[in-house]
C-alpha cells in the first residue's frame, strides 16, 4: 500500500542515493530547503502531511531518475516482479471545479455535503473529508490541465507556496497557489503566465483548502 511513511521513504531514500540530504535535494528542486524535513511531515495539530505531486516530480526531473525508481524506493511495491502496482483505491466525492461555484455542494468550513457529488477511485490517504475536484480552465497549466483531478483536503494546514482551492463569498470556486496571507488580504497566482494574480479581502473569502494529490 501507498502509505503516508512510504512516500517520504522514498523520498529519504532517493536522497540517499544522490548523496545529499533532503534539504540538499529540495534546493536541488527549487523548492524550499524544509520543504522535506521531518518536522514538516506532520501538522501541528498531529495530522500527517503529504509532499504534493509537483513536489515529487520537481525532484525526479532535478534528479534524473524515473518514477518507478522513486516507488521501488518507497517499498510498497517490492513484492511485484515488475517492480510495479497500483496502490490501494478508496472512493471520494467528486465534482467539477465550474460546478462547486453553486450554492449546497459545502459546509462553511469547506466540508463536501449535499446532492449532486459523483464518486471517483483514487490512490488517497484514509482521511475523513477529503474530495477531488475535475479541472476547468488553463489557468494553472501546465501543472493541471483541463480534465485532470485534484484531491482537496478541508484539514490540512495551508502554508504560503501551498496549492489550494479557495471559495469566494461571491460563490466562486478556483485552485491556485497562495503567494501571500496577512490578516486583512489573500494574494492567490496562477501557473499560466496568462493570468494576473487574484486578491481578496479576507472578508471575501468564504473558505481555503490544501490541494494534496493530483491525479493526471
Amino acid at each position: 500500500m501507498l502509505s503516508h511513511r512510504a512516500i517520504w521513504d522514498g523520498i529519504d531514500a532517493l536522497a540517499r542515493r544522490q548523496g545529499v540530504s533532503v534539504s540538499a535535494l529540495a534546493k536541488l528542486a527549487g523548492l524550499d530547503a524544509t520543504a522535506f524535513n521531518v518536522s514538516k511531515r506532520v501538522s501541528k495539530d498531529g495530522r500527517e502531511r503529504w509532499p504534493s505531486t509537483e513536489s515529487i516530480s520537481k525532484i525526479l526531473e532535478a534528479t534524473g531518475e524515473s518514477f518507478d525508481s522513486f516507488l521501488s524506493g518507497t517499498g510498497a511495491y517490492m513484492a511485484m516482479p515488475s517492480g510495479f502496482a497500483e496502490p490501494d483505491l478508496r472512493n471520494i466525492p467528486l465534482l467539477g471545479l465550474a460546478q462547486a461555484g453553486h450554492g449546497g455542494f459545502f459546509d462553511s468550513a469547506g466540508h463536501p455535503v449535499g446532492h449532486g457529488w459523483d464518486e471517483v477511485a483514487l490512490p488517497t490517504p484514509d482521511e475523513s473529508g477529503i474530495y477531488a475536484l475535475e479541472i476547468s480552465g488553463d489557468s494553472m497549466e501546465p501543472l493541471y490541465r483541463e480534465g485532470d483531478r485534484i484531491v482537496v483536503s478541508p484539514t490540512e494546514q495551508v502554508r504560503r507556496g501551498d496549492r489550494v482551492v479557495v471559495k469566494t463569498t461571491d460563490g466562486e470556486v478556483m485552485a491556485k497557489i497562495l503567494h501571500r496571507q496577512s490578516a486583512r488580504q489573500i494574494e492567490l497566482h496562477s501557473i499560466n503566465p496568462a493570468y494576473e494574480p487574484r486578491i481578496f479581502d479576507i472578508a471575501d473569502v468564504e473558505w481555503m483548502a490544501r490541494i494534496i494529490w493530483a491525479s493526471q
